[in-house]
C-alpha cells in the first residue's frame, strides 16, 4: 500500500519519535518493500545572533543532528537499504513537506501531543502538516 513513508523526527522528544517509529515501522514491515526515510528539520539561525556563534555553527549542528539521526536508523529492524536519513535547515512543516515531495513519500508518520490551548490559538506542525500535505498522513498519539 505504502512504498515511501516519511517520519519527521525531534530528537529533543524522544517518546514523540519512537511512537511515530513504531508505526512507520509496522506498516513498512506490512507493506513488504517500503522504504523509511527519517528528516530532522533543524531551526536557521536568526540573523541577529549571526554575529555571536561560531563561523561553523550550521554544520555542528547539521553532524549532531547526523550522528542522532544514524543511531536511529542503527536501531530499525529493516534491511540497511530501506532505511535512510536527511537534514534540513528551516521551518518544520514546509521542510517536511518539501522533503515529501522532493523523495515522493506516499505517507509521512508525525508525532504529536494531545492539542492544547496553545495550539489551538498558534497551530501545531502536526496540523499544518496534515492540512497542506500532498500524501497521506498519519498522526500518532500517545
Amino acid at each position: 500500500m505504502y512504498s515511501k513513508i516519511l517520519v519527521p523526527v525531534d530528537v529533543g522528544e524522544p517518546e514523540m519519535t519512537q511512537l511515530a517509529l513504531d508505526a512507520a515501522l509496522a506498516l513498512a514491515r506490512t507493506n513488504g518493500g517500503a522504504q523509511l526515510r527519517l528528516i530532522n528539520v533543524q531551526p536557521l539561525v536568526p540573523v541577529a545572533f549571526i554575529d555571536y556563534i561560531p563561523p561553523n555553527f550550521d554544520e555542528e549542528m547539521r553532524e549532531t543532528a547526523e550522528k542522532e539521526l544514524a543511531a536511529l536508523t542503527a536501531a530499525i529492524d529493516l534491511p540497511r537499504e530501506r532505511v535512510t536519513s536527511t537534514v534540513r535547515f528551516g521551518a518544520v512543516y514546509p521542510e517536511v513537506l518539501a522533503e515529501a515531495e522532493d523523495w515522493g513519500a506516499d505517507l509521512i508518520v508525525v508525532g504529536s501531543h494531545r492539542p492544547t490551548m496553545a495550539t489551538y490559538l498558534l497551530g501545531s506542525n502536526a496540523k499544518t502538516i496534515v492540512r497542506h500535505a500532498k500524501c497521506s498522513v498519519l498522526v500518532v498519539r500517545k
